[in-house]
């Protein structure tokens, strides 16, 4: 029976009675579970990519938080209601995502995720999209945890990218539990997916040859339930998968002599 491909989640760094702590929630880790895909814990030390870690996992999510980029990754300053910083994360996450990249592992961000995409690229962001001009209220609403996942606004899909790819539908409804928001896109990024305002809500690594896709809604919130959320993890997946098998393909089996050609 084949192995699960591993997938690196990224931690938070929090403090637990007192001590400091590398976390994830659940909610991550069983999709992961749900789709054939084995996940395993990233701690965000400062030197988070040191020994060969990277080269033995078949794909990197970065997943949402409580949390912010520090205002500083993206020369500003910090607004009001920017109340909570990981910048553990933030230092791990942005070595990460260049290091994925360039071995090639799918990469999918979820919301934090997928602002740290966006300031790895040189991108900014607002950090109070609910005080732009022009812009709706993305933070989640009152209620219930069935209440704040629940769908509450549109996408539309742009036409011929990479999310298209893997969801034929020109639109979706998806759920809304963000403060923050794209406000310059990092170059090298692609627009995937736009919400009503015209807020980015999901985008590609323009020139990565697989899987590298973001979103700004919480997709692993009961993926199998949702369309496009299952197409997203499904792609994830088997993107996963396929490194997986590349991988076994370039190493020796045990007892196989390899001859020169003649």
């Amino acid at each position: 029976m084949p192995t699960r491909p591993l997938v690196g989640v990224i931690a938070c760094r929090r403090e637990v009675e007192g001590h400091p702590a590398h976390m994830v929630t659940d909610k991550y880790l069983v999709a992961l579970r749900e789709y054939g895909l084995a996940p395993v814990i990233l701690p965000v030390w400062e030197d988070a990519l040191a020994g060969d870690l990277p080269s033995h996992l078949d794909g990197l999510l970065l997943t949402g938080s409580y949390t912010n980029v520090a205002p500083e990754r993206y020369a500003a300053a910090v607004a009001p209601e920017n109340t909570r910083a990981d910048t553990h994360r933030d230092a791990a996450a942005l070595a990460w995502i260049p290091a994925a990249l360039d071995l090639g592992l799918p990469l999918l961000g979820i919301c934090r995720g997928f602002q740290e995409l966006n300031v790895a690229f040189g991108g900014s962001l607002h950090q109070a999209v609910q005080r732009v001009p022009g812009l709706l209220d993305h933070r989640e609403p009152e209620g219930d945890r069935e209440s704040q996942y629940a769908p509450t606004h549109d996408i539309a899909i742009v036409p011929g990218g990479r999310l298209a790819a893997l969801y034929p539908e020109p639109a979706s409804r998806v759920n809304s539990l963000h403060q923050q928001g794209i406000a310059e896109l990092g170059p090298g990024l692609s627009a995937e997916a736009h919400a009503p305002d015209g807020l980015v809500e999901a985008i590609s690594v323009a020139d990565a040859p697989g899987f590298a896709l973001a979103v700004q809604w919480h997709p692993e919130w009961r993926p199998a339930a949702h369309p496009l959320y299952h197409a997203l993890f499904s792609g994830f997946a088997e993107a996963c998968r396929a490194r997986q098998a590349r991988q076994a393909a370039r190493i020796p089996q045990p007892g196989v002599v390899h001859h020169a050609d003649a």
